[in-house]
């Protein structure tokens, strides 16, 4: 199914909470975390043989939506099925499918107002040793800080020492107007990684090693907000 006015994408987006008020309470709810699908429909994203990049996503986008939902956070997601959101982008005059997709994917971020979005994908290397996952950041302290817990969280069930990295030339990164972080759960390419990302079991613990990480960025934060106030309060 697929959405085409906000009222109904919201309505959507709360599909797969473990209890269903009524969409209406949430049109006007604040969003905590947008969870950013990435590709879809037409763009099938990394390939290896008739595993698709825009298939894992999705996958592993729900879990992290129905583990964040279960303890409490406001949470959307811009896909939920198979379909490019650049169809669903009818006021962009271009011609490039890929303009659209991406503008409609900041359009709807625009629209909810997240406290912060997670982009998810699958990466993919020439050389099939790489291996491991891959966060990017945009240029912004917040976006670098939750970068940074969620690479931290992935490293140990990875059992990697990656950094993460700043996303320059990405969209979504470059234009987002909430902290926004791209995260690389696993190379396509590589034997281990594609068998970790593609199996049920470890795409729990993929989210789970996201959602931890979530759930360390917004202690931080009100704790850091808390100390301000309490300054603010003396002064």
């Amino acid at each position: 199914m697929k959405a085409i006015l906000i009222t109904i994408i919201i309505s959507m987006l709360f599909i797969l909470a473990p209890s269903t008020p009524s969409a209406h309470t949430h049109i006007n709810t604040p969003i905590d975390v947008l969870i950013d699908v990435g590709h879809g429909g037409i763009d099938g994203g990394a390939v290896h043989g008739n595993t698709l990049e825009k298939n894992i996503n999705l996958e592993v986008a729900c879990l992290l939506y129905k583990q964040l939902s279960m303890k409490g956070y406001s949470v959307a997601l811009n896909r939920t099925d198979d379909y490019a959101l650049s169809e669903e982008n009818q006021w962009l005059n271009t011609r490039s499918r890929h303009q659209k997709d991406l503008a409609q994917r900041k359009h709807l971020a625009k629209e909810l107002s997240p406290k912060m979005m997670i982009s998810i994908h699958v990466n993919t290397s020439s050389n099939p040793a790489d291996r491991g996952s891959l966060v990017l950041y945009q240029k912004s302290n917040q976006s670098f800080m939750l970068a940074d817990m969620v690479q931290h969280s992935l490293n140990k069930l990875y059992k990697t020492t990656e950094l993460p990295q700043p996303g320059k030339g990405l969209y979504l990164l470059n234009h987002s107007i909430c902290p926004t972080i791209l995260v690389e759960i696993g190379f396509l390419s590589n034997p281990t990684d594609r068998m970790y990302i593609t199996t049920s079991s470890q795409q729990v613990q993929i989210a789970n090693a996201i959602s931890s990480a979530v759930d360390a960025y917004f202690l931080l934060l009100n704790q850091s907000l808390s100390k301000e106030a309490r300054g603010t309060i003396r002064d």
